[in-house]
Parts: C-alpha cells; sequence; structure tokens
C-alpha cells in the first residue's frame, strides 16, 4: 500500500500529469481540497486551473521521508517532504500530508492536502 500511494504522489509531481486534466481528474477526488501555504483554501476546480496553467519551465520535484498511517478502511494519511526547485531560482523545501481515499471504484484519489513550507 505504501508504494502504490508514494507512486500516486510522485506522479502528481510530474509536469505531464500537472498538464492534463484526466489524469488529474483520475488522481484527486471532486471533493478535493487544499489549504495552501499562504493559508488559502482552495477547491478541486481552482487546483486544475492552477495546475493546468503551469509553464514547463524545467522544474523539478522530489519527494523524501514517506510514510502512511489508515485513518479508516479505505482512507489513509500519508505524510512527506518535497523539495521543488526551478532553474535560477533558489530551492524550496515543504513539510507536505495528503489524505487518500479509496473510492467506490477501487481507484484511490487524494481528497485533502496541505504543504507547510520547511526550514
Amino acid at each position: 500500500m505504501r508504494a502504490h500511494l508514494r507512486s500516486l504522489e510522485a506522479k502528481l509531481f510530474e509536469q505531464a500529469v500537472r498538464n492534463t486534466r484526466s489524469s488529474l481528474e483520475r488522481l484527486l477526488a471532486p471533493d478535493f481540497r487544499e489549504i495552501g501555504s499562504s493559508g488559502r483554501l482552495y477547491g478541486f476546480e481552482e487546483i486544475i486551473t492552477a495546475l493546468l496553467q503551469e509553464p514547463a519551465d524545467g522544474t523539478t520535484r522530489t519527494l523524501t521521508d514517506f510514510e502512511i498511517q489508515p485513518l479508516a478502511a479505505n482512507v489513509m494519511l500519508a505524510t512527506y517532504r518535497s523539495e521543488r526547485t526551478a532553474p535560477d531560482a533558489p530551492s524550496v523545501r515543504s513539510l507536505r500530508s495528503s489524505i487518500w481515499r479509496r473510492d467506490a471504484d477501487g481507484i484511490w484519489r487524494m481528497v485533502f492536502h496541505q504543504g507547510t513550507p520547511a526550514l
């Protein structure tokens, strides 16, 4: 289970996935919510729109220290560290948490995400 959910999180780091609506819809639940580092709450459509508009600028993202904890039979909490590196910009490190739910169709989809800048 850990490896599967880690691979789903990692897919969301891929520019091709971030720029393809059908890929995002497969990974994010329709009731998805995100609390951004600004403290703002985003919904499904806002996140989809923002990700589809991201430029392919050579930014890379890495994921480390991935852990999961069951919250219910079909619900898992994932926590990890990430680093975003863009050309000609300092790296940005974050602590991240996501809640994944296995929906009625058997597919795991993210229902919540939060990233907090790490020192």
